[in-house]
């Protein structure tokens, strides 16, 4: 499969598919099922992650450093547990997608929000953090993945405004699915208005974390991706 034909089908399953699982669990289970729907999305995430090894099996390092990705958002998220709005897991999934591909960027946004629920508590929103957060990195992928070192600039602005415009707001419209099942515009609007503030703190912490630490990370991830043929389409 092509790179262009795989990107189209992780976009169908990121895009379409696994919006329409996490809403299946919250609209018909009624978030009775979440552990299910985290488990799906996880083997939805690791599709397209395996059509990039059709040709040949995933080495053992490519596995490592998706992995070390992951603990390291999990590590920062337990890290800053005293402050709610105030984590790195965006800016961690931000620079997983641009390194490595929309398709490891939905990978370790998912497989983070999914792991780092086992210390802070699974529940029906875990699938909605799972999506919200790959779909953060699947953007950013499509956005930074095939650009040479991209700007501190470029990542900040897209750092604030995935989580202001997209996290947090998905996780607002999910809170109105998960604890009402009259589901109605002014409840939607009275969610949104209340997550303002909260999803501005952390697109805020997003746009600091990637501002100290975005473009050494990035560096630092490309000469590993490029010594050791890491993700790499032309091996």
């Amino acid at each position: 499969m092509s790179e262009r034909a795989r990107t189209r089908f992780a976009a169908v399953l990121m895009l379409v598919l696994v919006p329409a699982l996490v809403l299946l669990g919250s609209l018909v289970w009624a978030n009775r099922r979440f552990y299910l729907v985290s488990i799906l999305v996880t083997i939805l995430s690791l599709l397209p992650m395996l059509l990039r090894f059709e040709r040949r099996s995933p080495q053992a390092r490519e596995l490592v450093i998706l992995s070390v990705m992951i603990a390291l958002a999990v590590a920062g998220r337990a890290a800053f547990s005293f402050a709610p709005a105030f984590k790195p897991v965006a800016a961690v999934v931000i620079l997983s997608g641009a390194a490595f591909g929309c398709e490891a960027g939905f990978l370790v946004g998912a497989g983070s929000a999914f792991l780092s629920n086992f210390f802070f508590g699974q529940g029906p929103w875990t699938p909605w953090q799972m999506l919200g957060f790959g779909l953060i990195g699947f953007l950013a992928g499509l956005f930074f993945a095939h650009r040479y070192q991209p700007k501190r600039l470029g990542l900040c602005i897209f750092g604030f405004f995935a989580v202001f415009l997209l996290y947090g707001p998905l996780l607002d419209v999910g809170s109105v699915l998960m604890v009402s099942g009259d589901v109605t515009k002014e409840a939607i609007v009275a969610a949104l208005a209340t997550g303002v503030a909260f999803n501005a703190i952390h697109g805020g912490a997003t746009v600091l974390f990637l501002a100290l630490a975005g473009e050494p990370l990035l560096r630092k991830l490309d000469r590993v991706k490029i010594k050791y043929g890491i993700l790499s389409d032309a091996e």
